[in-house]
């Protein structure tokens, strides 16, 4: 039986030559993770949905240079994770309350994202977490979105942001050092 890779790698090959149902496929294969990640990165569903079509829109007129080194799911995240950077920029988005007060306000709901074997269950906070990693810079989150949401390995998440493995794994630990309320991690030295 064949991988999701190869099938996923069949159909964008096919889609690049103009196949609109295979690419119609790989829309419905990713659709839900990619949503998942643009709602973790960004403020609002509607804003996660535009920034979810806009990610498979730019993949579509990228699939002439999708050339399978990585799996169409890493590429395809990487073009999300850029796009979501994007906006952020563009937003010039700040922190605007401090840790401390959010910490206080959702503590109940920290403490069971935290406790959950499984952080997808613990969407049920969804606003408490929302506004938790609205604290992080944009790659601690979607650092953080790509390994304990979607699952991704360290080395996916460097495909996926275009980043060192010591970047992911900085960054992992500077978002979850940052969430806990912990002093921040020098900028230098080793992990």
């Amino acid at each position: 039986m064949d991988r999701p890779e190869s099938i996923d790698a069949q159909l964008a090959r096919r889609a690049a030559h103009g196949d609109d149902d295979a690419f119609a496929q790989l829309v419905r294969r990713h659709a839900p993770r990619v949503r998942a990640l643009c709602a973790a990165a960004l403020d609002g569903a509607e804003e996660a949905e535009d920034a979810a079509q806009e990610a498979f829109l730019k993949a579509h007129r990228a699939l002439g240079r999708f050339a399978g080194a990585a799996s169409f799911g890493t590429w395809l995240h990487r073009i999300a994770v850029n796009h979501c950077l994007d906006l952020l920029r563009v937003a010039g988005r700040r922190r605007c309350e401090s840790l401390d007060a959010l910490l206080e306000a959702d503590a109940a709901a920290l403490g069971r994202v935290l406790r959950e074997e499984s952080p997808a269950k613990a969407l049920e906070d969804r606003d408490a977490v929302s506004r938790l990693l609205a604290r992080l810079n944009p790659e601690q989150r979607l650092a953080l979105t790509l390994r304990e949401v979607e699952g991704l390995s360290y080395a996916e998440i460097a495909a996926a942001m275009s980043c060192s493995l010591d970047a992911v794994k900085a960054r992992l630990k500077r978002a979850r050092a940052e969430l806990l309320g912990r002093p921040k991690v020098s900028s230098g030295g080793g992990l």
